[in-house]
């Protein structure tokens, strides 16, 4: 059941909710008001969005994972929706808490209940009755009583104690629902950041092998170079040395790739051999766009979901109070019952057979040892630590988006530093070879730009992963994502 449908259960019509305030009367305490942080004008240092030259301030694609252009990527995360097990668990807490504010929202409504009952009843001769009987023996005589009827009560709520405390639930249901959301952000989130780092780690995986063929090859060169005396052992041996150790650092990222892939199986709930075979083989680290929109600052406020979950935990404590201060006053119940007695069924038939009863009750407390004033302080308590923590909330979201932004902008000026590196290390390498071979230059040379050109290119395949996984965490602090379906199964 949805939270919408739970209000929906919860209060009725608009006529029976009329009709439930004019019996219950005033709600004590403070009512919910919406809470207020202060949003900075704009991102990165309130600086205008769109003078960063990869950011615009348009509004954040709920379905960002699209941006990438990746369909593998794209049909990960719609088996993650629907398979992801901590995303389970988080549906299965909201329907709790939606059955939660069920149970409390039945103290709004009059309980009506049956009952029956049958006794064969015997007086004992040596009870007074008894003693009576000797001179009646009627009296004594064994006989059966039956009995069925209606009883109802209905707690008049005149200070709104049971109203508040269903206000309260319904808010917690609605924080539950907003906590859900935030798991599946998460499990999106990780799916890609997981994603973009196998990809990553398989694009230098292919870099360091191929430069273990190329140091396989110089060491073959060089071999025969000292054959043909036109270089020394020592060559030779740097020369193996290298290529031993490209080779070292192949079984470690190995390890790393199937790590990746064994971690994409647990969020999507799968084990490893029934992960999709698109995602075992080997595909290019998936490219960002040429620009990311982040909309407002003041939008992060009711776009994200913690910031929404705490808003709803502050609206719950906040009508906690009204509770607690409610509990000082009088609680004034109706209750009415009515049944039909008789010692025969044939009796149950006449309307001689009626016993009813109907009245108020009153309880007032009178002496609590200092309960409800301790109650009420801890509610008041509590309403000011979730105050507090939407407040921080708040702070650590634009924060975050901050953080994400200077880290995606200044990742793009490193992809571009790296993409010349590689350049420019690739035609020194070359060159190096080529005067190698015609012994102009020792090995030293050849070994030295070498070692360069693969920590160029290992760098720039970094840089591209972690361009791809700070986009990622930018569109988490955005709050983009959680808007996708859920699964309605309730099973």
């Amino acid at each position: 059941m949805t939270s919408m449908h739970l209000r929906r259960g919860l209060t009725g019509s608009a006529l029976s909710l009329g009709l439930l305030a004019a019996l219950s009367g005033c709600m004590l305490g403070p009512n919910d008001q919406a809470p207020h942080a202060n949003a900075p004008i704009a991102f990165l240092n309130d600086a205008p969005a769109s003078s960063a030259p990869y950011v615009s301030g348009g509004a954040v694609d709920p379905q960002w994972w699209n941006s990438f252009n990746d369909p593998v990527l794209t049909a990960l995360e719609t088996r993650a929706v629907q398979q992801n097990l901590d995303l389970q668990i988080a549906t299965q807490r909201l329907f709790e808490a939606e059955a939660q504010a069920q149970i409390q929202g039945a103290a709004l409504y009059p309980n009506l209940g049956a009952n029956a009952s049958y006794s064969r009843n015997v007086v004992s001769p040596n009870s007074p009755l008894g003693q009576f009987g000797k001179a009646f023996p009627s009296v004594t005589q064994p006989y059966n009583l039956y009995q069925y009827g209606l009883q109802t009560m209905f707690d008049l709520d005149l200070w709104g104690k049971n109203k508040r405390l269903v206000e309260a639930a319904v808010a917690k249901a609605r924080a539950s629902e907003e906590a859900r959301r935030a798991a599946l952000l998460n499990v999106e989130a990780q799916v890609a950041s997981n994603y973009i780092q196998l990809r990553g780690t398989e694009a230098v995986l292919g870099i360091t092998q191929k430069n273990l063929d190329f140091a396989n090859q110089l060491v073959k060169l060089t071999a025969e170079r000292q054959q043909a005396g036109l270089t020394t052992s020592l060559d030779v041996a740097n020369a193996r040395a290298t290529a031993a150790q490209i080779s070292a650092q192949i079984p470690t990222l190995i390890a790393q790739r199937d790590g990746l892939i064994n971690q994409i199986g647990l969020l999507l709930g799968q084990t490893p051999d029934g992960l999709p075979q698109d995602l075992l083989t080997p595909a290019p680290v998936p490219l960002t766009p040429p620009s990311v929109p982040v909309g407002l600052p003041a939008e992060l406020l009711t776009r994200r979901p913690d910031m929404r979950e705490a808003a709803d935990n502050l609206h719950a404590a906040t009508a906690q109070i009204g509770a607690a201060k409610a509990a000082f006053f009088p609680d004034i119940s109706l209750s009415a019952s009515a049944s039909l007695e008789g010692m025969t069924l044939n009796a149950m038939d006449s309307w001689k057979s009626l016993t009813y009863g109907f009245g108020p009750t009153v309880t007032l407390p009178l002496f609590e040892g200092g309960q409800l004033r301790g109650a009420l302080k801890l509610s008041e308590a509590k309403q000011k630590e979730a105050a507090i923590a939407y407040a921080k909330t708040a702070l650590t979201a634009f924060t975050q988006v901050n953080t994400a932004l200077v880290n995606y902008e200044q990742e793009h000026a490193t992809q571009q530093a790296l993409q010349e590196d590689v350049h420019q290390s690739q035609i020194a390498l070359s060159l190096a070879e080529e005067q190698y071979k015609e012994g102009l230059v020792d090995y030293l040379t050849v070994l030295t730009t070498q070692q360069t050109n693969l920590a160029a290119q290992q760098n720039q395949a970094d840089s591209l992963q972690k361009l791809g996984t700070d986009l990622v965490t930018l569109y988490q602090a955005l709050g983009g994502g959680w808007e996708g379906t859920y699964p309605s199964s309730r099973s």
